[in-house]
């Protein structure tokens, strides 16, 4: 496959010890040559060499590695440049490489040409997107297994499948005019069933563990002067927000990363909930109502000290509502002070003062995060392959009357459809839109 030939710097902005120009496409060799005046350099052998630019000034010594075409990651000839980090040397060297002939890579590219000659399928493209920005050890690990296949293999399994049913339902049609035996027919709906069934399997534990991949996103709630303020400072370890005995203090909602165990999550600190005394106050409460609905682990905050009040039983009612759909811990807080608060309908988790020690607040969300990864199951790590799983389950679901119903030519048609779906996860070319939605969203070099 003939192809222009790309360029770009594959490591991050900034300062460092490294840096990588990546050079990809049937001039790559002939380009490298040209920057380091060296007549051969040997595929697979790292080579320390001075880099040169188009007026013969010297720009930096390197270390080149030349990958042969098929054998590289685009499945093109790849050369790497390692030299000197910094903003000035990778610059110059990439500034080196499109005046000898290069251009520079769109955000993707190199991805997408190992997409495009069969080197990676859309799964394993996704997968090492996803990876860079990991939010957890596990999630990590989940996204190594797919870019091995793991997705993959089990997208193949399935279609394969389905591609079976479908096979023995068109060469029936032939012979429409006769009766199915009962039994095959209810042979075939038990295969379909098995199907759906670990579809959706498959679907809710993804869901379940969307955190996983995204980052957790953890809401801090309680009317105001409960002390979340107090608890997020607590658990950055840092006076990140402003704590004061005044009500209404945080008027908006706070976010800000922090690691616990394995895990990088999101903590959102949010304004008190309460009846607003005015617009900007009352814009604060909406947005947290909305930090609620938008996080998949509640922090519940109650004051130990102070008698439970309407603000309290409102609290206590959106925990109720949250606990249908996400893990919510409740906390009595302030518990260094008299005790004056009660309230029936409320069972603690934790009891604690954040001034002084959450640790039993940061085991309990580690707890809740670890068990997220719990399950082996295959993990479905964005919306498109959710979506797919979804229409393909529809599909099945369909089937099932025409099947019943022996009008085999309907039948077909939603296997067909269920078939396409599943293939899309991993190899769509017949949407070139999405594939440049998708590798636009990449980095520059990858």
């Amino acid at each position: 496959m003939t192809s222009d030939t790309i360029s770009a710097i594959a490591t991050a902005n900034g300062i460092g010890s490294i840096a990588i120009i990546r050079i990809s496409g049937d001039d790559a060799l002939d380009i490298t040559k040209i920057l380091t005046r060296n007549k051969i350099i040997e595929p697979r052998y790292a080579t320390l060499t001075t880099i040169y630019d188009s007026e013969d000034t010297l720009i930096d010594e390197a270390i080149v590695i030349y990958f042969k075409a098929p054998h590289s990651f685009t499945a093109e000839h790849v050369v790497e440049i390692q030299c000197h980090g910094g903003f000035i040397v990778a610059q110059s060297i990439l500034k080196a490489t499109l005046n000898a002939g290069a251009r520079l890579a769109t955000p993707g590219e190199f991805s997408k040409r190992a997409f495009f000659n069969g080197r990676i399928d859309l799964s394993e493209a996704e997968a090492i997107a996803q990876l860079i920005e990991a939010k957890s050890e596990d999630a990590a690990k989940i996204l190594a297994a797919q870019m091995k296949g793991s997705l993959k293999h089990f997208i193949e399994n399935v279609r394969d499948e389905i591609i079976h049913i479908l096979a023995f339902s068109e060469v029936t049609i032939d012979y429409a005019e006769e009766d199915l035996p009962p039994d095959l027919v209810e042979q075939i709906k038990s295969k379909l069933d098995e199907l759906y069934i670990l579809l959706n399997k498959t679907l809710q534990a993804s869901k379940s563990r969307e955190g996983l991949m995204q980052g957790f996103r953890v809401a801090i709630i309680g009317k105001p002067n409960v002390g979340k303020s107090s608890l997020l400072n607590a658990l950055l370890n840092f006076d990140r927000a402003i704590v004061s005995e005044i009500a209404g203090t945080t008027r908006d909602t706070i976010e800000e990363q922090v690691k616990i165990g394995t895990h990088l999550i999101r903590m959102v600190d949010t304004a008190g909930i309460r009846e607003a005394s005015d617009e900007i106050e009352r814009i604060g409460i909406e947005r947290s109502l909305e930090a609620i609905e938008q996080s998949d682990i509640v922090v519940a905050l109650f004051d130990n000290s102070r008698e439970e009040d309407d603000e309290d039983k409102e609290i206590a009612r959106l925990v109720s509502i949250a606990r249908e759909s996400k893990e919510v811990i409740v906390i009595k807080n302030k518990i260094d002070l008299e005790e004056k608060f009660s309230l029936e309908s409320l069972n603690f988790d934790i009891n604690l003062n954040s001034k002084d020690d959450v640790t039993p607040l940061i085991s309990a969300l580690e707890l809740i995060m670890d068990r997220s990864n719990s399950s082996d199951e295959i993990m479905l790590i964005s919306s498109r392959q959710i979506n797919a799983v979804e229409v393909t389950m529809k599909n099945i679901q369909e089937s099932f009357i025409p099947l019943a119903d022996q009008e085999l030519e309907i039948f077909s048609f939603h296997l067909n459809e269920a078939v396409k779906e599943m293939a899309g996860i991993t190899r769509p070319f017949e949407n070139d839109e999405m594939l440049d939605k998708m590798f636009g969203s990449f980095c520059l070099g990858k």
